[in-house]
């Protein structure tokens, strides 16, 4: 009787391995209603093939592994707050630096230019510069040179709170998506951007954001005949953000030769 069971389970496990094989084999249609991808006859459903994701300018990738996070050497003071454990992180991408002063006042910039009827939006970007002040040491030159001054472009932004950074990341990731629709010419650069008539990627892809349009694509659907990208084309890139304690620690130890053909051990 056991080995009925057995013998069951194994030939249940292999028709439904073999049923999973044979859905994937087709990708020129519907496994679920038989109806044909891209044909305008079948109602102009599409369906991309499947992509690997553009690298955003100054990104890296970071690939995943396991690593043990936390505290690893001896807890001499026993606070036990800290306790080291095994995590598995995926792989990501990373800023190959840290944002510079130079990114910031890019985005202060476009701040000024574009919220012209709310300079609020602008105060609340800026970073605190106090934070160089120190009663231990004379950094009062860091507080007004630090920021602004040309010969520290490319040193790392300080002062920005974690509201603020996650401003700057959304900020990013319209831009850089914006960038791709002008590349990809269906958009034409619009520097009279003003006030809430902006680009934001969200927007465009609910069709609450016009643009100035060059050229759309061309629609498979039978009851039009251009379309605007959709995140389904996969050519726009996924919100930046700021990494996890868990990601910004594996990234850190530089890990290397811990995965095999992406298989992660």
């Amino acid at each position: 009787m056991n080995k009925f069971r057995v013998l069951l389970v194994v030939l249940f496990g292999t028709i439904f391995l073999s049923s999973c094989i044979f859905k994937g084999k087709d990708r020129g249609s519907s496994s679920t209603t038989g109806w044909a991808y891209n044909d305008p006859d079948f109602g102009g459903f599409e369906v991309q093939e499947s992509v690997e994701q553009m690298t955003g300018p100054g990104l890296v990738l970071i690939e995943g592994g396991r690593f043990t996070m936390g505290q690893v050497s001896q807890d001499v003071f026993f606070d036990w707050n800290n306790k080291p454990r095994t995590v598995t992180v995926s792989s990501f991408y990373m800023d190959e630096t840290e944002a510079r002063n130079v990114d910031y006042r890019e985005y202060l910039y476009w701040l000024r230019r574009v919220y012209t009827d709310y300079p609020e939006v602008y105060r609340r970007a800026l970073p605190d510069t106090l934070v160089w002040r120190s009663p231990m040491g004379f950094n009062d030159p860091y507080v007004q040179y630090y920021f602004r001054h040309p010969s520290y472009n490319n040193y790392p932004v300080v002062g920005v709170s974690w509201l603020q950074a996650n401003d700057y990341c959304l900020w990013r990731s319209d831009r850089v998506n914006e960038k791709i629709l002008i590349d990809e010419g269906e958009l034409k650069p619009d520097p009279d951007q003003k006030n809430q008539n902006n680009f934001n990627t969200e927007a465009y892809l609910a069709g609450q954001y016009e643009g100035v349009v060059n050229q759309l694509r061309e629609s498979l659907n039978p009851n039009q005949t251009e379309r605007r990208t959709t995140f389904e084309d996969g050519i726009l890139l996924p919100n930046y953000r700021l990494p996890t304690e868990a990601e910004w620690e594996f990234a850190a130890y530089a890990l290397r030769g811990n995965t095999y053909e992406e298989r992660i051990y």
